[in-house]
């Protein structure tokens, strides 16, 4: 079947994990997506693990891998004025310039909108960055520990009981994952817009703000009760926490009467649960230190799955915590047909995480595994913009290509 963005063009200017996971949803839903990668070295996620066998190999990333699907691949040194002319010859064929290169990066290299908007009117180009293109941190670099901090999540993240341990960070690189969610569903609301008036535009979006817009609840707090939202503050109902089985840990959520109860006659109903101290879910949660560990004594001699199916048996929401390996076993996310097989001429044939989402008619689907560095150079600048097999060889030899 035929992609929702069948029939679109992408270049992607990407390193990394933002504007490559922004690609990487497009191409999943039918875009063909060219991937630009420097000469030689290509995107620095090659470096970066997992490797099988945890030997590094710049073909063999898992990070690279999992995140450039459904691409063709080639080298350009943007630096210079020939490879600079090339991509303008690219934009003149394609529909979207998606990019993540730093704002002083962008600014020596005279990637700009009023630039390649007269190569092609109809482009729209979207720039992720840090803290955006405007303002005082517009130059500024930043990684993902330092977006999470500047964001606000890292000072909601962590145990409440423990406010002596510092703000913590969600492992692996969230921030970039994000920014490149809402990269690329302003860029396809970009493209309807071009559909309703014929022209393209230029789309900004900031990791930092993409942060702050999600974080639940924090702004509501300052806004309607004058409170700094953050995790030291003891929950205001309880029980909704961790807890950890026998083989495991699972997460206790029972903070409606009904729930309780149930949850109660779950434990056999025991003596400790008719103190008024723990009467509703108010007192429950002022008396939280008591509670805690008269449900942990309990909690902590059952299986996870078991105690699973029978809080569900009782419609009180508890949920398991996932491992990684859990989530690769899943049963339910096999059934799905999450996990897609793919083989790749180096690394080989691994599984790897599907279709974030399922269209019915559209279907988002993985086509080709990720591109070796400059896979694709011939099919592209020989093949779609002209250039003769000896020019493309000249450009090699130059470091061009």
């Amino acid at each position: 079947m035929a992609g929702a963005l069948s029939g679109v063009r992408v270049i992607e200017i990407g390193e990394m994990v933002s504007a490559p996971y922004a690609a990487r949803l497009m191409a999943g839903m039918g875009a063909e997506v060219i991937k630009i990668e420097r000469p030689d070295t290509g995107d620095p996620a090659r470096t970066r693990g997992p490797f099988p066998g945890s030997t590094p190999h710049p073909e063999k990333s898992g990070l690279f891998l999992f995140l450039n699907v459904n691409k063709l691949g080639v080298t350009l040194d943007l630096e210079c004025a020939e490879g600079f002319a090339l991509l303008e010859k690219l934009v003149q064929q394609c529909d979207v310039l998606i990019h993540n290169l730093p704002p002083p990066t962008m600014d020596r290299l005279g990637l700009d909108f009023e630039r390649l908007e007269r190569v092609n009117p109809a482009l729209v180009m979207t720039t992720i960055g840090p803290y955006g293109l405007s303002g005082p941190k517009r130059n500024w670099r930043a990684e993902d520990l330092a977006l999470w901090a500047a964001g606000g999540p890292c000072a909601l993240n962590g145990d409440y009981r423990h406010p002596e341990l510092p703000p913590l960070k969600a492992y692996g690189q969230q921030a970039g994952y994000q920014g490149g969610v809402h990269a690329a569903v302003a860029t396809m609301g970009a493209l309807m817009a071009r559909m309703r008036d014929g022209k393209g535009q230029y789309v900004e979006v900031s990791v930092q703000e993409v942060l702050a817009g999600i974080l639940e609840m924090t702004f509501g707090f300052w806004t309607y009760a004058g409170l700094v939202a953050n995790r030291l503050g003891q929950k205001p109902v309880q029980p909704l926490e961790v807890m950890e089985c026998r083989d495991g840990w699972i997460y206790v959520c029972c903070i409606e009467e009904h729930q309780w109860q149930s949850f109660v006659t779950l434990m056999g109903e025991p003596q400790w649960a008719k103190e008024s101290i723990f009467s509703d879910r108010l007192q429950r949660a002022v008396n939280w230190d008591a509670l805690r560990p008269l449900l942990q004594e309990w909690v902590g001699k059952q299986s996870v799955l078991d105690l699973y199916r029978q809080a569900q048996e009782r419609r009180i929401p508890f949920a398991p915590v996932s491992s990684l390996g859990d989530l690769v076993n899943s049963e339910h996310l096999r059934a799905r047909g999450f996990f897609a097989e793919i083989d790749h001429p180096v690394a080989g044939r691994w599984n790897y995480p599907g279709a974030p989402f399922c269209p019915q008619r559209t279907p988002w689907q993985i086509r080709s595994a990720a591109p070796i560095l400059g896979q694709h150079n011939r099919d592209i600048f020989s093949g779609r913009l002209g250039l003769s097999i000896s020019e493309l060889g000249r450009l090699k030899e130059a470091g061009i290509v």
